[in-house]
Order: structure tokens, then sequence, then C-alpha cells
């Protein structure tokens, strides 16, 4: 029997449009339903009766008016739409059959091999006919870790992806015949590889690798009893559902961080920023304040007393904390305060945070057009985007998607329209 496909179902050929693909990455929805009612005659009563929207509401959104925020409203529209799961940050669907998305809709790492949970084709030999000294093994993989956070954080996520995941893969292979110490050895770095490939996948806008890696750090460590670990990807798994807009789990994962005892001040920094974050998306200002300022406080302390690790939290800095809370002064309203605080970190930030420093000016760029200040507003974006094309941050896209929203009336203004074209063709370039 055919699987039922609603009315609003939306063509896959409607799908590989650039304009659709990055309104629904930006979550725009108001533009999707506006080029799902021209271009594929599917009306808004019918959106608002599959996806249980009023259809003033619908029609309000098509004008640019509002937004959807909440997860739930996010994941009934991808269903009544068929919009898959990975193009929303969301799970894979229930409706999604394998191997039906259709390949110029996958996120930008679907030119590289596939690194998700299927099988493994790798592995041609079992564990015992396998001559690696395990040791050994981990020890080379731990000594390169710092060197591929170095990769990603100047080159981007997609330059050191291929080999981290064949390093946790490697260490998962090892794991198989491994015993005592050094299976909990194994289990430790395994669990620093795959944490980190988790955030590479979520950096590249693949949110169902990025958990799948997320989930089997979590194990590892728990398995290796790493209570700094395990807090660790909690902070991850949050920092996961603030970028799909899940207020509530973003605090949840946030607390459960901060219940770990004995963490460092870093991390204990991290935690109380992303629970900040949380309550900035639930517009609860004074809690977020609150929160930043013990996340500041906390980065601010001497490290010299912290055990050594090959985790990397050398960036939480209170530096870094005053850019997270920025970013929430655009959406609670006070762009102006945003715009000071990206001009004077940005200045600062080291050199080797290029990819970052690419998030950062789209975030600055989308205050801007925020503020009023479209030119200005372009001229960041454009800066953003001399990055972006070389790092391929769906971070920093998604940023910019809005911006364009944002400042697509004011294309008589040069900067404005040179912004535009720019960004249209890095998006083309990715989608090809």
């Amino acid at each position: 029997m055919t699987a039922y496909q609603p009315p609003t179902a939306l063509p896959r050929s409607f799908l590989n449009r650039a304009d659709v693909r990055t309104a629904i990455t930006a979550h725009d929805f108001g533009t999707v339903f506006r080029i799902a009612r021209s271009e594929a005659k599917i009306s808004y009563s019918k959106i608002a009766a599959e996806c249980d929207i009023k259809p003033e509401r619908v029609g309000s959104l098509a004008r640019g008016e509002g937004s959807v925020t909440t997860f739930n409203k996010i994941a009934q529209i991808a269903d009544a739409l068929r919009i898959p799961g990975h193009m929303l940050g969301l799970m894979r669907r229930e409706w999604e059959e394998a191997g039906s998305t259709p390949p110029s809709t996958a996120p930008l790492t679907a030119r590289l091999p596939s690194h998700g949970p299927g099988a493994d084709e790798l592995w041609v030999a079992s564990p015992g006919d396998d001559l690696a000294d395990p040791e050994f093994a981990a020890a080379l993989i731990e000594s390169q870790l710092p060197q591929h956070y170095k990769s990603a954080n100047y080159f981007g996520a997609r330059q050191p992806l291929a080999t981290v995941v064949h390093h946790a893969k490697t260490i998962d292979h090892l794991l198989e015949d491994a015993n005592g110490s050094t299976r909990r050895e194994l289990l430790r770095i395994g669990s620093r590889t795959a944490e980190f490939v988790g955030w590479l996948y979520q950096d590249l806008g693949d949110f169902r690798s990025a958990g799948y890696w997320s989930d089997r750090s979590m194990e590892w460590a728990q398995e290796a009893a790493d209570d700094h670990m395990q807090s660790y990807v909690l902070f991850r798994k949050s920092h996961q559902a603030a970028s799909q807009v899940n207020a509530e789990r973003t605090i949840g994962l946030a607390r459960a961080a901060q219940r770990v005892p004995n963490l460092t001040a870093r991390i204990s920094a991290l935690a109380a920023q992303q629970e900040a974050t949380g309550y900035a998306l639930q517009r609860n200002l004074k809690a977020a304040i609150a929160k930043f300022d013990e996340a500041r406080e906390l980065a601010s302390q001497p490290t010299a007393n912290d055990p050594v690790s090959t985790l990397d939290t050398s960036y939480c800095t209170p530096a870094y904390i005053e850019i997270q809370r920025a970013n929430c002064w655009i959406d609670l309203g006070d762009p102006l305060r945003a715009i000071q605080i990206f001009e004077g970190e940005i200045a600062a930030l080291p050199q080797i945070y290029r990819n970052d420093r690419g998030v950062y000016l789209a975030r600055l760029a989308r205050a801007y057009s925020k503020a009023g200040e479209p030119e200005q507003g372009a001229e960041a974006g454009t800066k953003a985007l001399a990055i972006v094309a070389h790092t391929g941050s769906a971070r920093t896209l998604a940023e910019l998607a809005a911006v364009t929203r944002s400042v697509e009336s004011r294309q008589s203004m040069p900067t404005v329209a040179t912004f535009i074209e720019r960004f249209q063709i890095v998006c083309d370039r990715f989608a090809a």
C-alpha cells in the first residue's frame, strides 16, 4: 500500500531550489509558504489545515510578519510539507524512507563518504586479525586531536571530517576485542573523538549525524566513568537543541551538565552559558542575564590547576561568553548592544578562529539589519561570505539567510545588491 502523502507534500524539484533550501535551513516558513503557493500551487488553506495553523497566520507569515520558533510546530510543518528532517535540524522523520532524501537537498556533507550510523564498510577483517597495537593507535589518534581542532577552527569542519570520522570508527573497531586498562583508554579517547565528530557535523548542518556521534560519545564516556566528558557532551547536546530552537531541551541539558560534580571552571561556564541561551530563547531576560554573568565569572577563573586533558575548552574565555550574550541580545530586542559587543570582540578574535569569525560576522550583519542599518549589515555579511565560501559552515549560512530576508527590499543600495548576489553564488556552489 502506498504511504500517505498529504496534499501539502512539497515535490522534490521544489526542495531542490536554492531559495527554498535557504529558507528551510533558516526556518523561514513564510518564504516557504509563499513560494509553495506560487510555484507548487499549494494553497494557504491547505497549508493551514495540514500544519494546524490558522489561515490568517499562514498569510501573515508569508508576508514576512512573525516567525515559527517552537520545536513542536517546526516538526509539525516538516511532517505536513514532507520536508526531510535533516533540512530543519530535526531527527529523521518516521515517514522518510531509507535513501529517499534527494541528493541535492542533503546537507553540506553530502559529497563526503557516509559517516553516520549506517553499516561500516571500512572493515573487511575481524578485530582479532588486525595486527595494530590498540594502545599505539589510541595514543596516535589522541596526539592528532589538537591539530584537528585547529584545522576545523581555521579551515572549517569539512577539512578534518573524513579523517576524524575514520579515527572514531577505528576506535569502535578496536573496542570489539579490548579489555582492562586498554579498553578504558580507548573509551576515553573515543569519547573525545566522537564528540568532536558530532560538532563537525553540527557545524555543517547535519543534526542527525551530529546527534548520533554525540550519543556515541556519551555512551563511551559513561562506560569510562569520565565525568568531565559526560558533562561536556551534555553541553554539546544543549548547544544542538538551541540550534534547533528548543528552549526547554536547551535548559534541561545545560542544567544536567552542571549537576556533574567537580567540574572545571570552563566546563561549568560553557554549561551555564547554554542555560542562559535557553532562557533567552524563552525571552526570559532576567534569568538569561544572571546566567551569562555567572558564566563570565567562571570563564574568568584561572585554569592552572585544571587536569591535563585533550578535551579542548581553551576557547571558553570571557570574550567567548560575551559573544554568546551578544547573539542573544539580537533576539531580545537590543541589536545595538549586540553590535557594540560584536564589533569589539571580533576585532580581538585570534586568527585561528577563522570559522567562528565568519559566524560572528554573520551575526553582526543580522544585528545591523535588525537595527535598521541595511548597508552596514550587507558589508558585514559580505565579509562573512568571504569566509564561509571556504569553510562551508551551515551556522554562518543560516545567519546570512536571515540577513538576506531582512535587507532584500533595499536592493537599490549597491552594497545590499552585491551582498545578496554573492550570497546566492555561495549557496549555489555548495548545492552543486
